[in-house]
């Protein structure tokens, strides 16, 4: 017997109350409060377009859209694919690859503060014990994020240290809808196993792949707790990126207009992005 529509609404309603309540109004709220300013008293008054034209006009706001995008273009690729590759690895149903699996896992289950924290503790360059180990192979000790070269690179390094392996369990997911009577009929055909990843696997993971993608660029243009714990947006401005700016904005400098400002600003830039990211796969996957 099919439910009624009533049925399906008493399931509907309370998610979607929770959606708008906690997602669409917050949106609403920082949009709405970018055009407006409030002073040391907490009186607000309507600014208009005033903090877009003072965040637009500030070099530095420039300087972190740049340090955002470079981050999101260099890093989210990089975590897909080595998402993907785990994926690939952990797929075979071995014996101990449950255990395996649940290795890559545990990362994701470290909080992001305290991930950050304990590889503050392990990079540091004077009392961490990687570059010891380092020195002992002989690659020399190195400052990560003293450095304004390193101090990036070894942002993206945790993300996908503690990312990789969460990202990986939806792409097992992906593979395991993989009907197995294509592979049979590719084997028996000749195809080796680079032929059946380029011409079956990777076609047909063109949906889970566009997801975490879109989800994970969403995810990390938003990156923040290492960069307030570690480096503060240093050295010389090499970590600072607009969710953190953000911050200040609204928790050191107390001004709220300009904040919600930025907030608005990174909201574009990700609905921009995602939006481009699902077009360029979506294109792909009909001219297939």
């Amino acid at each position: 017997m099919a439910p009624t529509w009533g049925v399906i609404a008493i399931f509907l309603v309370p998610a979607i109350a929770l959606l708008v309540i906690f997602r669409a109004v917050p949106v609403v709220i920082s949009i709405v409060g970018s055009f407006f300013r409030q002073n040391l008293m907490g009186e607000r008054s309507f600014y208009g377009l005033g903090n877009y034209e003072t965040i637009f006009a500030d070099e530095s706001f420039w300087h972190s859209v740049l340090t955002t995008l470079k981050f999101n273009l260099i890093l989210n690729p990089i975590l897909v694919c080595i998402a993907f590759g785990l994926a690939l690895l952990t797929f075979s149903p071995t014996r101990g690859i449950g255990l395996f699996r649940s290795a890559l896992f545990i990362p994701m289950t470290f909080s992001t503060s305290l991930a950050a924290v304990l590889w503050s503790l392990i990079l540091d360059p004077n009392l961490g014990p990687a570059n010891p180990i380092l020195a002992a192979i002989g690659i020399g000790r190195q400052p990560f994020f003293l450095s304004e070269t390193q101090a990036l690179p070894t942002m993206m390094a945790i993300v996908v240290w503690k990312s990789a392996g969460y990202w990986m369990i939806f792409l097992l997911a992906g593979l395991y809808r993989i009907p197995a009577d294509i592979y049979e009929a590719a084997e028996i055909d000749g195809a080796n196993w680079l032929q059946r990843l380029r011409y079956i696997t990777i076609p047909q993971m063109r949906r889970p792949l566009a997801f975490v993608l879109v989800a994970t660029t969403s995810v990390n243009f938003l990156f923040f707790a290492p960069i307030y714990i570690i480096t503060k947006g240093g050295p010389n401005g090499a970590t600072d990126m607009l969710m953190f700016r953000t911050y200040e904005s609204a928790f050191v400098f107390i001004n709220w207009g300009r904040a919600l400002a930025l907030s608005t600003v990174l909201l574009l830039i990700i609905c921009v992005f995602a939006a481009i990211q699902l077009r360029l796969l979506g294109s792909r996957e009909g001219e297939d």
